[in-house]
C-alpha cells in the first residue's frame, strides 16, 4: 500500500484483527483437500477476512511465507539457546574459579601424566563452550532474510505488479526484511534461500553437541575414579539390583542426546547436494525434522548440563590418594636434580632411582600394594643428603605448573567478556524433572 498499490485501509485492518483468529480444523480441512500446506492458510485467512481475500498471497509463493519463517524461527531458536548457553558456562566458570589450585592427576591416552588442577581441567570445557557460543552468534548474526524475491527468486511477479519500477520493488525487498527484524536481505535465492545455511546452523549445533559429550564423558570417567560425581539426589536409585551404584545418568543422558545432535548435520548436507536448480520438494519434509529436532536435543542437553555444572560434587580426599600412588614416580627427575645439587653424580642417581622405581612399581602391580618409592628412598643412605628435603620435593603444587594462574586470566580476560551480554540471564537453577 505505502508503494502505490490500490490495497485500502479496510483490508489491513481486517486482516490485522484475524490474526489470531485460526481455524485449524477448516485448514486441515484444505489441505487434505487442496494437497499444499500453504494454500490451505491462505483459504482461510481469506475465509476471514472476505474484503481482503483478493490481496492475500499477492505475487507471493509459498517460500516466500514458509522458508522466511523458517529464518525468523532460526534466529529466534539461537537466541533461546545462547543465553542457556552462557548459563552453564557461567556455572563451570564459578566450579573453575573454586578448584583453580585443587591439584590432580592429569590423564593423556588416559594414562596418568603430569599434574593439573581440577580447575584448570574445567577450564579445557569451558573453552570449547566459549568456542560455541562465539559460533553460535556467529551463524545467528550471519542469518539473512529471503526477503520478497517471487517463484524462482526473479522477483517478476512484484515487478509486474509495480508495473516495471525497479526501485519499488527493491523498497518492498527492504521494507519486508525491516519489518521481520532482519539487516540484510539474501540479494539472489531461487525459489527457497539457499539449503547450505541449513547446513551451517546446524554445523554449528552440531559442534556444541560434540563439546558436551566431551564433557559428560570426562565426568562420567571421573565418577568412575570417584574424583568428582554429578548431583545424586538422596532418595535416587543408581541401579535396580545393585543398590550401592551412583550412575552418572544425567551425562549420560547428555552424551545420548549429543550422539543424535551430531548426527543431524547429515541432513541438510545431503538436501543441500540435491537441491536441483531453483528448488525440489525432497528438502520439505526432512528439513521439518532435522531442523526442529536440532534446536530441541540443543536446548534440553544444555538444560541437564547447567543443572549438573551446579551441584558438581568433589572428593578431595580421594584425588590427593590418587596423586599418593602416581606422584613418587613424577618426582624422580626432581629427586636427581635435588641430589646433583647437593653434589652427587647424575648418572649415578639416576641408575639408583631407575632401581628403586622398578621395585615399587612390581609392588603396584604385581602384588596389589602402595606405591612405596619414597619409603625406599628415605631407607637408602646415598639419598641422605636430601632426605630432609623429601616432603616439599612431593608437594603436589610444585608439580602444576602454572595452572591456577592460567585458570585466572582465562576466566578474566576471556569469560568474563563473552559472559558480558548474557549477564541479565544468568539467573535461576535448574531442577530436571527427570
Amino acid at each position: 500500500q505505502s508503494l502505490g498499490l490500490p490495497i485500502t485501509d479496510e483490508q489491513i485492518q481486517e486482516m490485522e484483527a484475524n490474526l489470531d483468529n485460526i481455524d485449524f480444523k477448516m485448514a486441515a480441512e484444505e489441505e487434505k483437500k487442496l494437497r499444499h500446506d500453504v494454500m490451505a492458510h491462505v483459504h482461510t485467512f481469506a475465509h476471514c477476512c472476505p474484503k481482503a481475500a483478493a490481496i492475500i498471497h499477492l505475487g507471493a509463493t509459498s517460500c516466500y511465507v514458509g522458508d522466511n519463517t523458517d529464518l525468523i524461527v532460526l534466529r529466534d531458536g539461537f537466541n533461546l539457546l545462547l543465553p542457556k548457553l552462557a548459563r552453564v558456562i557461567s556455572r563451570l566458570a564459578d566450579f573453575a574459579e573454586k578448584y583453580a589450585d585443587l591439584p590432580t592427576l592429569g590423564f593423556t591416552h588416559y594414562q596418568p601424566a603430569q599434574l593439573t588442577t581440577v580447575g584448570k581441567r574445567c577450564c579445557l570445557w569451558i573453552q570449547d563452550l566459549c568456542m560455541d557460543l562465539q559460533k553460535l552468534e556467529r551463524a545467528r548474526d550471519d542469518l539473512r532474510f529471503r526477503g520478497v524475491k517471487g517463484t524462482t527468486g526473479t522477483q517478476a511477479s512484484f515487478l509486474q505488479l509495480f508495473e516495471g519500477d525497479h526501485s519499488k520493488v527493491e523498497e518492498l525487498d527492504r521494507l519486508v526484511t525491516a519489518k521481520a527484524g532482519f539487516k540484510r536481505a539474501y540479494i539472489v535465492t531461487g525459489q527457497t534461500y539457499s539449503r547450505k545455511v541449513d547446513i551451517e546452523v546446524l554445523s554449528v549445533l552440531a559442534s556444541l553437541g560434540a563439546s558436551i559429550h566431551k564433557i559428560c564423558t570426562d565426568i562420567r570417567l571421573l565418577a568412575n575414579l570417584k574424583e568428582i560425581e554429578e548431583p545424586f539426589e538422596k532418595d535416587q536409585i543408581g541401579s535396580s539390583a545393585m543398590p550401592y551404584k551412583r550412575n552418572p545418568m544425567r551425562s549420560e543422558r547428555c552424551c545420548s542426546l549429543a550422539r543424535h545432535l551430531m548426527t543431524l548435520i547429515l541432513d541438510p548436507l545431503q538436501t543441500a547436494s540435491v537441491q536441483w536448480f531453483e528448488r525440489t520438494l525432497d528438502d520439505s519434509a526432512n528439513r521439518r525434522v532435522c531442523l526442529a529436532e536440532a534446536f530441541l536435543t540443543a536446548d534440553i542437553i544444555l538444560s541437564t548440563l547447567q543443572n549438573i555444572s551446579e551441584g558438581l560434587v568433589v572428593y578431595p580426599k580421594v584425588i590427593e590418594r590418587r596423586i599418593r600412588q602416581e606422584l613418587p614416580f613424577m618426582a624422580t627427575e626432581n629427586i636427581i636434580m635435588a641430589m646433583v645439587k647437593a653434589g652427587g653424580n647424575r648418572q649415578d642417581c639416576h641408575e639408583k632411582i631407575r632401581v628403586l622405581s622398578q621395585q615399587a612399581a612390581a609392588v603396584v602391580k604385581q602384588e596389589g600394594g602402595d606405591n612405596d618409592l619414597i619409603a625406599r628412598v628415605r631407607a637408602d643412605p646415598y639419598f641422605s643428603p636430601i632426605h630432609g628435603r623429601l616432603e616439599s620435593l612431593l608437594d603436589p603444587s610444585s608439580f602444576t605448573g602454572r595452572a591456577p594462574q592460567q585458570v585466572a586470566k582465562f576466566l578474566k580476560e576471556e569469560v568474563q567478556p563473552a559472559l558480558m551480554p548474557y549477564q541479565s540471564k544468568m539467573g535461576g537453577k535448574i531442577e530436571l524433572a527427570l
